[in-house]
């Protein structure tokens, strides 16, 4: 049986009906760039967030430096970020004029060490980049605690956390501003590249909604600098179908992470992902680790299994940093998880002969 790492095909089918109305809506308005699907899916957003305001733009990176720039980050400015995530992450930092610090990640979470990033703090340092990875919520108390102590502002990479919560705090809402991705395979996936950002700040909103468009608040007025970064109509018309089933799909999800965790809980060799229980993980994936990993992910793409490494290389090694001078020593974490980690398919509309199948072909490649 082939199972595929996401598939978003069974995803439409399953809401056809509903998105191809939407998408006809558009057409039948003709109201391509900021319509009437742009400003309901801002408003449903918002509200889901738990977010005073959020903002529709052409992608997740857009999202982070936009974020990054409302959050009141200058050129020049150091950012704080974890080594092993999307590089993304990296470059809406470098666009935004800011320096990106790299920082280990903790092995248990695979979240940023904040023991490291105080470690990391200069005096040019003036925010910190919160990565909710894999869809687990940094912990807000411990990350605003960190934040304060350092005088730093707190922006979230919130592109895999749709819907992480706890009781201090969800995704969205516990710093400055937060940067979304609706990349077609995250939890709020669109039919494209498409991001938001959100924020409960007002000035910080009115800035967003002007650098999105250009620097303009009004048509050919352009006080400021801006930019073409409009999230299109037809994207927030499919947006706003996929939010009304997100939650059953973050429901979803954790049922099949219970399902991985009963079947592969024995097998020797491998470990597998910590739960933090309750909302506070959205599993946008399951990654889990296990020893000669390549060999591993080669079994399993032969056997018709859609496995994939999240991420390969950390960020400090890449060519794009290179003159960072980053030596192996410097993130052993994160180099050491990058030659472990793997991620196995993980998508609602999974069934469980497909679950099964999986668990059956990793045992198999383990042995």
């Amino acid at each position: 049986m082939n199972v595929p790492l996401v598939d978003l095909r069974a995803q439409y089918e399953a809401l056809r009906p509903e998105i191809d109305a939407a998408v006809a809506g558009v057409f039948e308005r003709g109201d391509f760039v900021l319509g009437e699907s742009v400003a309901a899916f801002e408003r449903a957003f918002a509200q889901w967030v738990g977010a005073r305001h959020a903002l529709g733009v052409a992608s997740g990176t857009d999202a982070v430096e936009i974020a990054l720039r409302a959050a009141g980050v200058e050129a020049g400015d150091e950012v704080l970020l974890p080594a092993n995530t999307f590089v993304a992450s990296a470059i809406g930092c470098l666009r935004a004029g800011a320096r990106p610090v790299f920082v280990d990640c903790d092995a248990r979470t695979h979240l940023i060490d904040l023991y490291l990033a105080a470690r990391a703090v200069t005096p040019r340092t003036t925010a910190v980049l919160a990565v909710h990875l894999f869809g687990r919520l940094v912990e807000p108390g411990r990350l605003r605690d960190f934040a304060s102590s350092h005088g730093l502002r707190i922006v979230e990479d919130a592109a895999q956390a749709h819907g992480a919560r706890c009781p201090e705090g969800g995704a969205g809402t516990i710093g400055a501003a937060a940067a979304w991705s609706f990349y077609p395979s995250k939890n709020l996936g669109a039919a494209g590249d498409a991001g938001a950002v959100t924020t409960g700040d007002d000035g910080a909103a009115a800035r967003i909604a002007e650098f999105r468009n250009y620097g303009s608040a009004a048509k050919y007025e352009h006080p400021r600098f801006g930019v073409n970064s409009r999230l299109d109509s037809l994207q927030a018309a499919v947006l706003g179908v996929k939010l009304r089933h997100l939650d059953a799909g973050n429901r979803a999800r954790r049922a099949l992470v219970a399902g991985y965790r009963a079947r592969l809980g024995g097998l020797p060799g491998i470990v597998l992902p910590e739960d933090p229980g309750g909302e506070r993980h959205v599993w946008h994936l399951f990654v889990v680790r296990v020893p000669r990993r390549d060999a591993v992910l080669r079994a399993l793409r032969d056997a018709g299994i859609g496995a994939a490494v999240h991420y390969p290389e950390p960020l400090p090694f890449l060519g794009a940093f290179a003159s960072a001078g980053a030596k192996e020593g410097d993130f052993p974490t994160a180099l050491r998880l990058s030659r472990e980690i793997l991620s196995l398919p993980l998508y609602p509309e999974m069934t469980p002969p497909q679950l099964d199948a999986v668990c059956q072909r990793l045992a198999d490649a383990l042995s």
